[in-house]
């Protein structure tokens, strides 16, 4: 049984984005697998991003994402603003990045919503 709406799926697929979806007790997530990093922003080329989808989606937005491996801005060396925190979900410690959505709009906005708020995220993270 998959966790996201068909339209999430089909949004998916089109981008080629590879996705898991995972239970672990009363956890949902959608993990992006090997997402294309700011070409040398990052430490790494690609990293997996997961999404924890609230009891209530697609009605209410995800709120935040994490990130497998924690990513640290090339030259600095060390971790953007906000995302210090942690979180442990499908076996892994996930970097959270802390990033609300207060313009969610029920009815019309999808992952897709919320893929481009995390590349937008992923893209000036300082």
């Amino acid at each position: 049984m998959s966790l996201l709406p068909r339209q999430d799926r089909r949004y998916l697929e089109g981008r080629g984005i590879t996705v898991r979806e995972v239970i672990e007790g009363a956890k949902k997530g959608v993990i992006l697998t090997g997402v294309a990093l700011p070409e040398g922003k990052y430490q790494v080329a690609q990293a997996d991003i997961l999404i924890l989808l609230p009891p209530s989606y697609p009605e209410v937005a995800p709120d935040m994402f994490y990130a497998v491996p924690h990513l640290k801005l090339v030259g600095s060396q060390r971790e953007p603003r906000c995302t210090e925190a942690r979180e442990a979900f499908d076996r892994q410690t996930w970097q959270r990045w802390s990033r609300h959505n207060n313009e969610w709009r029920p009815g019309t906005d999808g992952l897709w919503t919320m893929v481009k708020r995390v590349e937008e995220a992923l893209a000036v993270a300082a």
